[in-house]
Order: C-alpha cells, then structure tokens, then sequence
C-alpha cells in the first residue's frame, strides 16, 4: 500500500487535525490499477482538450426564494426575512447576504427556472442529468466519468475527473458511483478534505523504482508466455501510471500551500463544522478545484456545507451565504484572472428547491416543483437571469428550464454534439447523453 499524506500536520480553524491520506492500493485508483486504467482510456480513443467543468454540489436543497428569487411580492411567510440588493447588471437583483455575488453578477447567469427534479436527497441526478429509474444496463455514467472516457488524455499525469467531495455517511449523497463506463472512469478521490505538502510515505524514489523493477520482472514471465502481442504496450503503461504517483504537476496541485497567501485569503477558510452528515465548508476546495483543472483535470466536483433546512432557514442562511459568496466569488474571479473563463464552466446548484410556505419551525421544507442553479464560465453569455417562478416561488412560469438542458449545455461547452454522440450501455445499446429533445440553452450560446 502506498499512503501519499499530508506531512504538515495543520489544523483547520477549529483546530481539528487534518492528516487525511490518497490510498494507492497496488498502484491502484478506485480499485482498479492504474495501468489498466491508462490502457482503458487510451483504448477509447479521446481526444486532449483544455476545456474543463468544476461542478459544486449543495446537498440538501438550497431555498431558491432565499438566494436569487426574491418574493418581495408575496406574503410575510413566503417572502422570508431578507431583501434584494442591486448588483452590477442593472435589473439583476440578488439576496443581501450574497453582496460579492452581486458585485459580479455581469459574470454568472443566474437560472431561477429549474425544473425536472426527481424530488429525492442524493447527489445522483445533479451528476448524472438522469434519474436514477429505469437506468440503462451498467448505470448511467456521472458526468465526470463521461467526459473522462470522452475528453480524458492517456497521456496526462492527472486524472480526467476528480471528486474533493468527502465519504459521507449518507450514500445517497457520495459520487463515484460505477456505470456502464466502467472503474476506468469512476473519480480519483483524494480521500480528504484538504492536503498539505504531499510526499510519498516512505518511500523514496529509488525503493519506488525498485518496486517497478520487480513489477517489470514479473510481467516479463507472462510476457514471455504470451503469443498474442497483448503485452507489447505494458511497459508503456506502467511508465505512465509511476508518472501520475511522482507528478510533479498533481502533487502540486493538491498542496494548497504553494498558492500565493493572499489568493488563499481571498478564498477564506469557510469552517469545519459539519450538519448532520453532510459535507463541512471548506472554501479552499475552490482554490483547490482550479488547481487540479490547471494541473489537467477535465471534471472536478466538490460538496459544499449541507442545505436541508426544514428548522431556521434564515439563521442558517446568514451563516452559510457569507462562506459561499466569499468561496464562488473567489473562483470566478481567479478564472478570469487567469484567463482560465472561457474554457472553464462552473456550475453550483442542489437537488431541489425549498417550499414557497415557512413552516412553523422557520423552516423550508422539499420542494421539487422548481429550484435554482448558478453558471459562470464555459464561455457563455453571462450577465443574465433565464426563467421566472410565479409571485410564490412555487413553479416556474416563463422559460422552465430542465435539468437536461443544463446537462446538454455542459456537454455543449466541452465540445460534444448531445444530438449525435452516443455510448455503448453494458448490453451494447446506443445511449445518449440526455434525453431526445433537450439541447444547450440558447440563450448562453
């Protein structure tokens, strides 16, 4: 077993030891060795590509009517306790608890109209586009694991799709799931919340060799023993999958450390504090997201604080809005920076919305009629709202728009036609991506 871990021993702001560790078991990565991997993906044929997706998953549902659809309209116990600030678009209006948000509203699109939820807690249609009903044989493929049997290079020295999101206890909530892709595509999980410097444990990069030696001396025999060419790329492969374990680029990448004081500043911390069994804020998974996309990552996706607030909606929402504003700005910000926007979509959103009525424990309950999404990047058109809910926020009344068509947006701005592209399920039928009819959004392209 081989432990890349976090030799600095910091603590996060509660002063919690974060020594979390990637497990390489056999020079393995979701339980599938790492040259198998390689082959699997060089097999399929991809084509390199700079283009990227960092997905930013709230579980539990955050109240749509509390963030971007105010109902300043609507009665005391539907409008809730907060009011609308201006933002730099001129009839873009967004809540008061958001106001870094609001000062770069010119580069997010704001989706008030979404609709199709499954209505049930888990992180699955968020990153299928599917429900989970009557799925294909093999199961339907998160987006990461499409887009890294589709867009993942053989050749780079970091995993095509990344998950920062911490195991949960709850699986509904956990990603990773296996699909018709198979364990070639599922996510290279660091298994940790945050990493410090990385090293190998103990292992230098001699004794490292002399592991690949003897793993050479025994493909040798099988190799020998072979007539039918399979093991003549082997090598290569191996070569490979040592040069992700000692890359210079994805350690780095995962050792936030590196980065420039005052761009971590920027982030923030969020906290450590956990809701039930969901995920803690931990603003520096941002920061840590655009590393991995730099490094070469295609997807990464991320779980953010937990938003199943069915008592004090609005105390919760005064803690968490802040730590999020201050997170998603910083992204967004630090994209364009870098001139990193174009070619790097964001997306935040949940599995629902939240009841227009607050229930008598100040609370929004499940509501799956309409919910929210936030989109930056990706070289869209941004500066907009698209969609409109009634006066209540309880259905959405001009411009409904899919979960689908976010899906097909995505799939759009990676460079793949959703009408015509189609993988093989485990029995070797033809799926689409999203389902006949749901395309990009115009209105973005």
């Amino acid at each position: 077993m081989l432990n890349l871990f976090d030799a600095s021993s910091s603590k996060f702001c509660n002063q919690v030891s974060r020594r979390n560790f990637i497990k390489v078991g056999s020079l393995g990565l979701g339980g599938l060795s790492l040259p198998q991997l390689l082959r699997a993906e060089a097999q399929s044929g991809k084509v390199n590509s700079h283009k990227s997706i960092i997905m930013v998953y709230l579980p539990g549902g955050p109240p749509h009517q509390d963030m971007y659809d105010l109902k300043m309209d609507a009665p005391a116990e539907i409008r809730g306790e907060f009011n609308p600030i201006s933002t730099n678009v001129s009839d873009i209006h967004i809540c008061e608890h958001l106001p870094r948000l609001a000062k770069m509203a010119d580069k997010c699109v704001f989706v008030n109209s979404l609709v199709g939820s499954i209505g049930q807690h888990a992180s699955f249609q968020c990153m299928t586009g599917h429900s989970n009903r009557n799925q294909p044989s093999g199961g339907w493929p998160e987006l990461g694991s499409t887009l890294s049997r589709l867009k993942g290079d053989p050749r780079a020295t970091s995993p095509a799709y990344v998950n920062l999101s911490p195991k949960m206890r709850h699986t509904p909530y956990n990603f990773g799931k296996n699909s018709f892709l198979g364990m070639a595509h599922t996510p290279f999980n660091p298994n940790g919340e945050m990493k410090g410097d990385m090293t190998l444990n103990g292992i230098t990069l001699d004794r490292l060799n002399d592991r690949k030696s003897l793993l050479q001396s025994f493909d040798q025999f099988r190799r020998d023993a072979d007539n039918s060419g399979t093991m003549l790329g082997l090598d290569s492969f191996n070569e490979q999958a040592f040069g992700v374990l000692t890359s210079k680029g994805l350690i780095e990448a995962l050792d936030v450390s590196k980065e420039d004081p005052a761009i971590r500043a920027r982030y923030g911390k969020g906290t450590v504090k956990e809701q039930g069994d969901a995920a803690p804020r931990l603003n520096e998974q941002f920061l840590l997201a655009r590393r991995l996309v730099e490094a070469g990552a295609r997807v990464v996706t991320l779980s953010y604080s937990f938003w199943d607030w069915h008592s004090s909606n609005f105390k919760r929402a005064k803690e968490n809005f802040p730590d999020f504003d201050q997170a998603i700005t910083a992204l967004i910000e630090d994209l364009h920076q870098r001139g990193m926007a174009e070619d790097t979509t964001v997306i935040a959103w949940g599995e629902f919305g939240r009841t227009p009525q607050v229930n008598k424990n100040g609370g929004r309950d499940h509501w799956p009629r309409v919910c929210n999404a936030l989109l930056a990047g990706g070289g869209m058109k941004t500066g907009q709202v698209i969609g409109t809910t009634d006066r209540l926020g309880g259905d959405a009344d001009r411009r409904p728009v899919h979960f689908q068509e976010i899906f097909a947006t995505l799939y759009h701005n990676m460079g793949i036609d959703v009408e015509q592209l189609t993988l093989p399920d485990h029995a070797g039928r033809p799926q689409y991506l999203v389902d006949s009819g749901y395309t990009p959004l115009p209105e973005l392209m």
